[in-house]
Formats: structure tokens, sequence, C-alpha cells
């Protein structure tokens, strides 16, 4: 039996889409084309619109891929407190912060200079509808595994402001990622906990 390379194991829309992300971190988004895109990964163009779609999916597509990896911190939060959910909201909302600062797609996207004026930044901010909600869907997911005691449609319309708040964040911080999570948790808690002392 044969090795099992990392090439095998990862999927050619994944491998498109990761090809895609260092594209625009080298070139902008301006910059990414689909023979450019053939080209990196070793396919024909045709196979790259049979995967993808034209650039404005591979746009979405794009979004939600690093979406996932901005999950993955906020799980890493959710699982560091499983006990205490406004502990986890902090840990998760300073968790996707931090990874925002150094996050070269992120940073590709929002700067004037490599593409801002394209499809990529609306996808993240004014047109960033799909992405609130399959954020919103995974981190209520996580919010059933606590006792919050709130009606269900609180507990939508509370984790889709704290997911509108982040983006925002996301995209212009204010302060750091301590800080504003501590912010942010701060109104969890005071949701969670209307009675408490603020």
């Amino acid at each position: 039996m044969g090795w099992v390379t990392a090439e095998q194991t990862t999927s050619l829309r994944e491998r498109l889409i990761e090809a895609a992300a260092d594209l625009t971190v080298e070139h902008g988004w301006s910059g990414v084309t689909m023979s450019r895109l053939a080209d990196v990964v070793g396919v024909s163009r045709q196979t790259v619109y049979n995967e993808v779609g034209g650039k404005t999916e591979l746009a979405e597509s794009l979004v939600l891929w690093e979406l996932g990896h901005f999950l993955t911190a906020v799980n890493e939060g959710f699982d560091a407190h499983p006990d205490e959910l406004v502990d986890a909201a902090r840990d998760a909302i300073r968790r996707v912060l931090e990874r925002a600062e150094v996050n070269p797609l992120l940073r590709a996207a929002v700067s004037a200079t490599q593409g801002a004026d394209t499809e990529l930044l609306p996808l993240l901010t004014t047109d960033s509808q799909s992405l609130v909600a399959a954020a919103a869907v995974a981190i209520e997911l996580r919010l059933g595994e606590y006792d919050h005691g709130l009606e269900l449609e609180r507990v939508g319309a509370l984790v889709d402001t704290i997911v509108r708040l982040v983006v925002s964040h996301v995209m212009r911080p204010s302060a750091s990622p301590n800080e504003t999570a501590e912010l942010v948790s701060w109104i969890v808690a005071r949701v969670l906990r209307p009675e408490a002392d603020a």
C-alpha cells in the first residue's frame, strides 16, 4: 500500500480556494483570475469553473472558507469554558479578534491597495448576510450546550447582535482584542443576568 499524500486528502475545491486565498494575499483580489488559479493548481480553466463557478461564487466560497477558520477559534473558546457561558463568549471573541489581527487574507481584503473596491470586501461588510447567518447557526448550536434560560427567539437575537458586533470590530478594530472581548462579554452577561450589578 502506498503513502497517501496531503494533496490526495485535500479535495480539488479546497485546493482551489486555498490557492485563491494565497493569490489574494500576494496580488489582491483583482489579481485573482481563473486562468492564474488554474495554473497555480495545475488544472484547466474549465475545471476551475466546474469546481467553484465564476469569480463571484469563488469570492463567496473564499469568505465562507475563511469563516470556517474563525469558527474553529470560536469553538476553542467554548471548549475551554464548558460550564460558564460568559467566560466562553469572552474567550471565543478574543480568539476571533486575535486571529483577525494577523490574518493575511482579511488584511488584503480591507486594504485599499489590494482590491478593496472589488466584490470580496462587500461580502465581509455590507453584503455579509450569508457570513452572519452561517456564524449565527454555528454559535447557536454551541449555546444549546449551556443553561442560559433564554427563549429561543431571544437566543437568536442575542447571537445575531453579537456576531454583527464582532464582525464590525474585525473589520474596524477600536481597541485590543482583549478589551473588545471584555466589553462584548459584558453585554452578554447583562442579557443573561439583567439583575446583576453593572
